[in-house]
């Protein structure tokens, strides 16, 4: 009787022990060699290390499990527990998230992150009501445009086939009389190869995950927008934590956005050595170029400003006076 007892005891604690043990699947869109995902795995294994392994995260990279424009729908269902998204790709479900990929409004880190404080509490509040949490948010570097010709001005970019990824690219396209081609960042590197875009707009990170410098061989560094990355999580998925287990995901999460923060200013320049040593031309904007785009970048934040209503006029506001 003592055994079936000792039996049936140690059957009640096995059970305890896998229950309090969860698994998260958290989907990215980008490669494992990227910053941004490298820093998502530090975090999946801070957290693992910090709760004696009571929460597992496997982090999915570069499109395998969700594609990019699925991740957040994904977390917001449960499919996923959590993901990482570009906030801009969501424009069109709210204009608060395109907000970092409005041209000229953020150039500098220092002003990326006033305008992430400025905008964080509304960003929260938009998510909550969707069941999701925000962990922690990270840019990207300044962005730039690729191009396959040389290029002065805008007019030099008309009819040229440019590779829209979110609206803000879209619109940018509209604006300076380009062809837009919807390309994600995982189907960007053979679009290039095959001719199907000749021009885009993104980072130095981008430029040398995707390899453009095989196809494209100039780069004009406008600095136009630092647009940011959130990793998200199921409300529910974090509500069913235990609070030891929340608390060392909150840490976790704080880590990973200072760290990110950081790595992502001193890869700046990295990416662009990187990118001139596989014979990619860093060009400085000619001023016409430069007035051109921001041209388009007023034209944007007009827009923008008209959209998104008093809600984003008070975000700008906010951002302005710090």
């Amino acid at each position: 009787m003592i055994h079936k007892f000792g039996i049936a005891l140690a059957g009640l604690a096995f059970g305890a022990t896998a229950f309090a043990q969860a698994k998260w699947d958290l989907p990215t869109a980008y490669p494992p060699a990227n910053y941004h995902t490298e820093n998502i795995v530090q975090f999946a294994k801070d957290v693992e290390a910090a709760t004696g392994g009571k929460l597992k995260i496997t982090v999915h990279s570069n499109a395998s499990l969700f594609k990019a424009p699925e991740i957040k729908r994904a977390v917001q269902s449960g499919q996923a527990q959590a993901g990482e998204i570009l906030l801009a790709n969501f424009a069109n479900e709210n204009p608060i998230y395109a907000l970092d990929g409005v041209p000229f409004l953020a150039t500098t880190y220092p002003d990326a992150k006033k305008l992430y404080v400025a905008s964080k509490p509304a960003m929260e509040k938009l998510l909550t009501a969707q069941g999701i949490k925000v962990l922690f948010m990270v840019p990207w570097a300044p962005q730039g445009i690729y191009s396959k010709k040389e290029i002065g001005s805008v007019a030099d970019l008309r009819g040229i086939k440019w590779r829209a990824y979110s609206p803000a690219t879209a619109k940018i396209a509209e604006l300076i009389g380009a062809q837009p081609v919807q390309i994600q960042q995982a189907e960007l590197s053979a679009a290039m190869a095959t001719g199907v875009i000749e021009s885009y707009m993104s980072s130095g990170s981008t430029g040398y995950d995707t390899k453009t410098y095989e196809s494209i061989k100039n780069f004009y560094d406008t600095q136009a927008w630092i647009p940011k990355n959130a990793v998200l999580v199921n409300a529910k998925a974090f509500d069913a934590l235990d609070p030891a287990t929340k608390e060392a995901v909150t840490k976790a999460a704080a880590d990973a956005e200072a760290r990110g923060w950081k790595v992502a200013q001193e890869k700046n320049d990295e990416y662009k050595r990187l990118l001139t040593e596989r014979g990619m031309k860093i060009h400085k904007p000619s001023p016409k170029l430069d007035a051109d785009m921001r041209q388009v970048g007023g034209i944007m934040q007009s827009d923008w400003l008209k959209v998104a209503g008093p809600d984003g006029a008070a975000i700008v506001d906010a951002y302005k006076k710090n």
